[in-house]
C-alpha cells in the first residue's frame, strides 16, 4: 500500500472499508493501534456514526494479536471516542469537548518530572494569588493546620507526600473556583506520583528539606496578608526551587529511586479498562 500505517497517511479508503497497514515493532503496539484509529477519527475519515472494521479485520490489517486490539479498542473507549453496542459492533462517538489526556510513554523519566512540576507552577502560581484575595480567617487557619500537620509528618520520619499535597489542596479551597478546583483535581492523580519525587529527592539533603519548609510559610504569609501579587511569586518561585532541586539531585537519586516512584505515572495515565 506504499506508506507506513504509523507515518503519513495510517489508511486508504476502499468502497466500503478503511484499509489499515500492517505496524512496525517499536513503542507499545496497541499504543500505536490506537494512535493510528484516532487519528482517522480526528480527521474525520471515520465519522461519527461509522462502525470500526470487525476485530479480525483489524488484526489482518495491522497485522497484530486479538489481544493487542482489543487493547488499542478499550484505549479509544476510556478517550471517549467509541463506544460498544451489544452485538452489532464498536461505532465512532458524536466527538464534543476532547477528553484531557496524556500521552504515558512520556511519563517515566527526570524531564517529565520537571514538565509537570512546570504546570503546578503555572496553577499554583495563580490559585496562590487568587487565595490572597479571597481568603477568610477561617482559611488562614486552615492553612496553618495543613502545614503543622506537614511538618509533623516529616518529623516523624514521614514522607509528608499525603500532607503536601493536603496543604496545596487547602490553598486551592481558599482561592474558591471551581473551574481551577476542577483542573487540580483531574492534575492530582499525576501531581501525587510527582509530589512524591520531588519529596524523596528533598529528604535526602537537610537544605532541600529546610528550603522546601520556608518556601510554605512565605506562600502562607503572603496569602494571610492578602498580597496577591507576593503569593503568586512566592507559589511561582516554590515550583521553580523545585525544579532546581530536581535537576541538582544526584544521579545515583534518578537511577536508584526516582524511577521508580515515578512509574506510578504510568498506572494513572493508562488506567485498566
Amino acid at each position: 500500500m506504499g506508506r507506513s500505517a504509523l507515518g503519513s497517511g495510517l489508511f486508504q479508503l476502499t468502497a466500503m472499508t478503511p484499509q489499515f497497514q500492517s505496524i512496525t515493532p517499536g513503542a507499545r503496539l496497541s499504543d500505536r493501534v490506537a494512535e493510528a484509529l484516532a487519528a482517522e477519527i480526528r480527521a474525520g475519515r471515520l465519522a461519527e456514526g461509522d462502525k470500526l472494521p470487525t476485530e479480525a479485520v483489524l488484526v489482518e490489517q495491522f497485522a497484530v494479536s486479538r489481544t493487542v486490539v482489543r487493547e488499542a479498542v478499550s484505549r479509544l473507549k476510556s478517550l471517549g471516542l467509541v463506544d460498544s453496542r451489544q452485538g452489532s459492533g464498536v461505532f465512532v462517538k458524536p466527538q464534543g469537548f476532547q477528553p484531557l489526556n496524556f500521552d504515558a510513554r512520556h511519563a517515566v523519566s527526570k524531564g517529565a518530572v520537571v514538565q509537570i512540576v512546570e504546570v503546578r507552577r503555572a496553577l499554583e502560581a495563580e490559585v496562590a494569588g487568587l487565595a490572597a484575595e479571597r481568603r477568610q480567617p477561617e482559611d488562614v487557619l486552615r492553612l496553618r493546620t495543613a502545614l503543622q500537620a506537614l511538618g509533623a509528618a516529616v518529623q516523624g520520619g514521614g514522607d509528608g507526600v499525603a500532607e503536601d499535597v493536603q496543604f496545596h489542596r487547602a490553598i486551592a479551597d481558599t482561592a474558591r473556583n471551581p473551574f481551577l478546583m476542577g483542573t487540580l483535581d483531574y492534575l492530582g492523580q499525576f501531581l501525587r506520583g510527582v509530589t512524591r519525587v520531588t519529596r524523596a529527592n528533598e529528604a535526602r539533603r537537610a537544605d532541600f528539606a529546610r528550603e522546601v519548609a520556608e518556601e510554605h510559610e512565605r506562600i502562607v504569609q503572603a496569602i494571610e496578608a492578602g498580597d496577591a501579587p507576593a503569593a503568586r511569586a512566592a507559589a511561582a518561585g516554590h515550583m521553580d526551587n523545585a525544579i532546581r532541586r530536581i535537576e541538582q539531585a544526584d544521579p545515583a537519586f534518578w537511577q536508584q529511586q526516582g524511577e521508580a516512584l515515578a512509574r506510578p505515572l504510568i498506572s494513572a495515565l493508562n488506567p485498566p479498562s
